[in-house]
C-alpha cells in the first residue's frame, strides 16, 4: 500500500453501531427533530414537519426496493394506503369497545397489515424482476385503487373513513390532540424507522439485496436465491410503508382512496430519485424537498405538478444520483481541504442559473395564463411585476431573459470546470481520490 493511499484508508468511516462515531448521526437526527418545533412554532410549520416525517419513512421504505434491491415499483402506495385504512378501522374498533390501547403503539398495526399484504402481493410480483416486476406492481396498484371505489364498506367511497385519535388511551396525560404532540409521535417513529432501516442495510440480507441489484445471476451462482432476496426486501419495505401510512392516518384522522392511488406511488418515486437512490440519506433529502414543494407550490401556482415533472426530468438528465450524489461528489474535496476552491465559481454561476430559472418559470406562467385563464384577461403579475400578455414586449422580454440566462450559464461553465479540475487534481495528489 502506497503512502498516497493511506490517508484515504485511514479516514474511512467506521460502519455499524459499535462506536460513538457511528451513533453520532442518529443522535444528531434526534436532536434536529427535537429542536425544529421550537424553531418553527406556527401551526402550518408543525403540520409540514409532520408530513416530512411521514414522507421520510415512506421514501426510505421505497428505497429498500429501488435503491437497495433494484426493484422499480409503481405501486408502493398500496401498502402505505392499506396500512392507513386498517389503522383507522382498528382505531375505531378500539374506541367503540373502550380498549386500553394508546396512540403511540398504533403504527405497529399499519406496519403489520402492510407486511401481510406485502407477503401476499410480494409472493406473486417478486417471481420476476426488472420490467416485469414494475408492470406487475402497476397492475396490483390499479387493482387495489379500483377496489377502493367498489368496496365502499371498507374504503368509505369518496368520503373515506374518519377516526378520532383523542379518544384512545392517553399516555402520561397526553391525548395527542394538539399538533405538536402528534409531531413528536411522528418524529419518534421516524427516527426509530430510520435506525431500523439503516441497520437492515448493514446485515447480510442488506448486502445480498445490493448483490441482487448489481447482478442477480452472480448472486445465484454463489448460492443465494435472488427471488427470495427480492421477496424479503419487498416484505420489509411493505412493513415500513404500512407504518408510514399509519402515521398519516393518525395525523389526518381521515383516509380516502388517494392513499392507495398511483399518484401517491409517483410522489414517493419522485422523492427517492430527487434525493438520490444510491445513498441512504438521499431519500431523506428528497422527502423533505418534495414535501416542502408540495405544500408551498400548491399555494403559489395552479400548475405546481408541472414543475414537479420538470424537476424530475432535470434530476434524471443532469444529476442521476440526485441531490445526495451532488453532495457526495464534494466529499473528496472536503476531506482534502480544497472545497473552497470551487465555491467562488459556484457563486459566480448562481446568478445566471437563477436568471435562467426565473425566466423559464415566467414563460411557463405566461403560457398557462394565456391558455387557461382567458376569462381573466391578458393582465397578470409575476413576482409583483404587472405584465400585459397582449403586448409583444412582455413575450419578447421573457424570451430575452431566458436567452441571456442560458448564454451566461454557458459562459461561466468553463470556469466551473477549471475550478473543479484544479480541486480534484489536488485531492488526488493528497490521496483522497483513487
Amino acid at each position: 500500500m502506497t503512502d498516497a493511499v493511506k490517508p484515504a484508508v485511514a479516514a474511512a468511516p467506521e460502519s455499524g453501531f459499535g462506536s460513538l462515531r457511528a451513533l453520532t448521526p442518529w443522535v444528531a437526527a434526534a436532536a434536529v427533530f427535537l429542536v425544529l418545533p421550537y424553531a418553527f412554532t406556527s401551526g402550518a410549520a408543525l403540520t409540514m414537519l409532520s408530513l416530512m416525517g411521514i414522507m421520510i419513512v415512506f421514501t426510505l421504505s421505497y428505497n429498500m426496493l429501488l435503491g437497495q434491491t433494484g426493484m422499480l415499483s409503481f405501486g408502493h402506495a398500496v401498502y402505505y394506503g392499506l396500512g392507513a385504512f386498517f389503522t383507522v378501522h382498528v382505531m375505531n374498533f378500539v374506541i367503540r369497545n373502550g380498549l386500553p390501547v394508546p396512540v403511540p403503539v398504533i403504527p405497529i398495526v399499519g406496519g403489520l397489515f402492510g407486511l401481510v399484504f406485502g407477503i401476499l402481493f410480494g409472493w406473486v410480483s417478486t417471481k420476476r424482476g426488472g420490467t416485469a416486476f414494475a408492470m406487475i406492481s402497476l397492475g396490483l396498484a390499479e387493482l387495489v385503487a379500483s377496489s377502493a371505489n367498489i368496496l365502499r364498506g371498507f374504503f368509505g367511497g369518496e368520503e373515506g373513513i374518519t377516526t378520532n385519535r383523542t379518544k384512545l388511551l392517553g399516555v402520561f396525560g397526553y391525548n395527542f390532540g394538539p399538533q405538536i404532540q402528534v409531531y413528536f409521535l411522528i418524529a419518534a417513529w421516524c427516527v426509530l424507522c430510520m435506525i431500523l432501516m439503516y441497520a437492515i442495510t448493514r446485515t447480510p440480507l442488506g448486502r445480498m439485496c445490493n448483490a441482487v441489484r448489481e447482478n442477480a445471476e452472480r448472486a445465484q451462482f454463489v448460492g443465494y436465491d435472488p427471488r427470495m432476496v427480492r421477496f424479503l426486501a419487498f416484505c420489509l419495505a411493505s412493513f415500513f410503508a404500512g407504518v408510514a401510512g399509519s402515521l398519516a392516518a393518525i395525523n389526518f384522522e381521515i383516509v380516502n382512496a388517494t392513499y392507495v392511488g398511483v399518484g401517491q406511488s409517483g410522489v414517493v418515486l419522485l422523492a427517492a430519485y430527487v434525493g438520490g437512490i444510491g445513498f441512504f440519506f438521499g431519500p431523506i433529502i428528497g422527502a423533505v424537498i418534495v414535501t416542502y414543494l408540495q405544500v408551498m407550490l400548491s399555494d403559489v401556482t395552479e400548475i405546481w405538478q408541472l414543475y414537479f415533472g420538470l424537476m424530475f426530468i432535470v434530476i434524471v438528465m443532469f444529476a442521476p444520483n440526485g441531490v445526495a450524489g451532488l453532495i457526495m461528489m464534494h466529499r473528496p474535496l472536503w476531506r482534502a481541504g480544497v472545497v473552497g476552491r470551487v465555491v467562488p465559481a459556484y457563486l459566480v454561476a448562481l446568478g445566471p442559473a437563477l436568471l435562467f430559472t426565473a425566466a423559464a418559470i415566467l414563460l411557463i406562467e405566461m403560457i398557462h395564463h394565456a391558455a387557461a385563464k382567458v376569462g381573466e384577461g391578458p393582465k397578470m403579475t409575476f413576482l409583483r411585476v404587472p405584465l400585459d400578455l397582449s403586448s409583444p414586449v412582455s413575450w419578447l422580454g421573457a424570451v430575452g431573459l431566458l436567452a441571456v440566462g442560458f448564454i451566461l450559464s454557458r459562459l461561466v461553465w468553463p470556469m466551473i470546470a477549471r475550478a473543479w479540475g484544479d480541486a480534484m487534481g489536488t485531492a488526488r495528489e493528497r490521496g483522497f481520490v483513487a
